[in-house]
């Protein structure tokens, strides 16, 4: 869809389709895109928020909602969504009383909405809050009124296009009254319908599970009923090279390997598939994936050109290049680790811990499981970024690991190896790359001080970042400001992200009145994690990092909204992965970065309750 063909309706559609599909952060930048071309339409709007809430942003979804309120629209959907996100704001309150409030303001809301509409879903999420609420018998009066109309629904029209929905309000309405052998049988046939969607499913399934964890019961009873396919993120070998010295993917097992890749696809039944696309495992997956019906997610180290020159020409009277072509046609995003390929294998350590990241990311939006799949001979590595030092990865931290064995499909012992030794070699850099957290943050309001609050400014403000970096056990590698400027980089995202939170709040917290400053001052901070070359810089003699990704780093800074902490995608991806990490992402959109640097997608850093 291009603005010249812009329609409101198929905007809608399309965001929709996500939706069920259970992409909210798709969704979410399909909506507000058509929303800058609609910004009065309603179901835009509705649907902007739904996306939002699903994504984790509730209050930004709330505020967009109570707008649609205020606006007078009273219908069950605007009702309705803005009493789930108070719902949604309230189960992610950590206060008791917070929590009651936001609970009472769902019962509220959905009660109101059940009775202008009569409408069954929110007149089932009136009966579910009243039972969070210990509102027992109001909980299964307002639950078996639901119950009678669903029947007659149903009754009425056996094959109704809402059928799914009817019958998994039947379930809850079973359950909120207790009948669990009902629910079961309803939610049986719930899952069972044509017409059902993962993004459905993980709804229900949510439902659910928040009852009976309220009634204290098992909450994997009903799982059985709502299978959510996993997510499965893969690493393998490439074809050999030609004139490699020890046998790991020779050309004429091929044929093997992709038997034995289709067999674990088959088996696993996918939804979403990530991997990179060198040629050999990673496209026999890809292609096994799509047989499927997954969606595939590629992640490639570096621009397109270089990397089909580098892991996917080099074979010789093949038809990997086209093969390479349409597995990229085919999948649902294709994301570029950094621009340009990086020495040493960085570049793909770092596509890698990407990839991971993403999938990481998709299985909790899904709430499924992650399954990681190896082609591996089992040796260990030939560099960073290959199989072997993936599976080291997983490993580490405590995946299911899902292994074929290649040295069984060729029937040989085999001495070495890892993906990266089908790059061809490159010269050896000047400067070592590594992957690192990186932060850039300015002081809102700095421009506007007067002569006199200067020396107060530097006692006040870079007097309470010092603080806040001595008193941190995150300990930055590199320290550096100009005026009100600071650029910190850490071994870590987990580092990075707690610092760059503290700093946060540590400027909040400041009276700048009562310090005699005329207006107050703030701080926007911009998160990334990516390759950075190490050095000693000539000039200054202290140790600094350079590269493309710390100017990336440095254009999310200045969009980044006064008193947040924004990240880049990579940074939500890499900080997925590490459980270190005691903040969460919550995704805000694709955000075009500063200077015309592009667009990428963008998070919102919070403290994780």
């Amino acid at each position: 869809m291009t603005d010249s063909v812009f329609s409101a309706d198929a905007c809608c559609d399309e965001g929709e389709r996500y939706l069920k599909s259970g992409a909210p952060l798709m969704a979410y930048d399909v909506l507000a895109w058509g929303r800058r071309h609609a910004p009065e339409h309603v179901r835009l709007r509705q649907l902007l928020a739904l996306a939002m809430a699903r994504a984790g942003a509730s209050r930004d979804a709330n505020a967009l909602l109570q707008q649609l309120a205020g606006e007078g629209h009273g219908d069950e959907e605007t009702l309705g969504l803005l009493a789930r996100t108070h719902k949604d704001i309230a189960l992610d309150a950590p206060e008791p009383a917070v929590r009651h409030e936001h609970l009472q303001l769902a019962f509220e809301g959905y009660a109101d909405a059940y009775r202008r509409t009569g409408g069954y879903w929110s007149g089932i999420n009136a009966a579910t809050m009243a039972l969070l609420l210990d509102r027992q018998d109001e909980a299964t009066s307002i639950a078996a009124n639901v119950r009678e109309r669903c029947r007659r629904l149903i009754d009425e029209d056996p094959r109704r296009t809402d059928r799914y929905w009817v019958l998994a309000t039947l379930g809850e309405a079973a359950l909120v009254g207790g009948a669990l052998d009902q629910a079961e049988n309803w939610y049986r046939q719930a899952a069972a319908d044509p017409g059902v969607r993962h993004g459905d499913v993980v709804s229900t399934r949510r439902n659910a599970r928040l009852i009976l964890r309220h009634l204290g019961l098992d909450l994997r009873r009903c799982d059985a009923y709502f299978p959510i396919p996993p997510v499965v993120v893969f690493a393998g070998h490439l074809v050999d090279q030609p004139g490699r010295t020890t046998t790991r993917f020779p050309p004429a097992i091929e044929s093997a390997v992709r038997q034995a890749i289709d067999a674990k696809v088959a088996g696993l039944k996918p939804g979403a598939a990530f991997a990179s696309a060198g040629c050999g495992g990673d496209i026999l997956f890809l292609e096994s994936a799509v047989r499927h019906g997954a969606a595939t997610h590629i992640v490639l180290p570096y621009n397109r050109e270089q990397f089909r020159a580098d892991s996917v020409d080099y074979v010789e009277g093949s038809d990997w290049a086209e093969r390479f072509d349409r597995a990229l046609a085919a999948a649902t995003e294709v994301v570029l680790a950094s621009d340009d390929p990086i020495a040493g294998g960085m570049s793909f350590e770092y596509g890698f811990r990407l990839l991971d990241g993403s999938a990481r990311v998709r299985a909790d939006e899904l709430e499924t499981d992650l399954v990681c799949l190896a082609l591996w001979d089992g040796a260990a590595g030939d560099g960073p970024g290959g199989t072997a030092s993936s599976v080291e990865h997983w490993r580490r931290l405590g995946s299911r690991i899902e292994i074929i064995d290649l040295v069984a499909l060729r029937g040989t012992a085999s001495a070495s190896g890892t993906g990266a030794a089908s790059i061809p070699a490159r010269a050896s850099a000047p400067f070592q790359a590594e992957i690192v957290g990186l932060l850039f943050a300015d002081a809102m309001g700095f421009s506007k001080l007067t002569e006199p609050e200067i020396p107060r400014f530097i006692e006040h403000y870079l007097g309470a970042i010092a603080r806040v970096i001595d008193q941190s056990a995150c300990a930055p590698l590199q320290v550096n400001t100009w005026g009100d400027g600071l650029y910190l980089v850490f071994d870590s995202v987990a580092e990075t992200g707690t610092l760059a939170l503290a700093l946060s709040e540590a400027v909040r917290s400041i009276d700048w009145r009562r310090l005699g400053f005329k207006n107050d001052i703030s701080v926007r901070i911009g998160l990334h994690a990516g390759p950075a070359y190490s050095c000693t810089d000539p000039v200054t003699a202290r140790r600094n990092y350079l590269g493309a990704h710390v100017s990336r780093a440095a254009r999310i800074e200045p969009i980044a909204p006064p008193g947040e902490v924004y990240a880049s995608g990579a940074f939500a991806a890499l900080a997925r992965a590490d459980p270190d990490a005691t903040f969460r992402c919550t995704y805000v959109g694709q955000t075009p970065l500063a200077k015309g640097y592009g667009t990428f997608p963008t998070y919102l850093i919070r403290r994780r309750r």
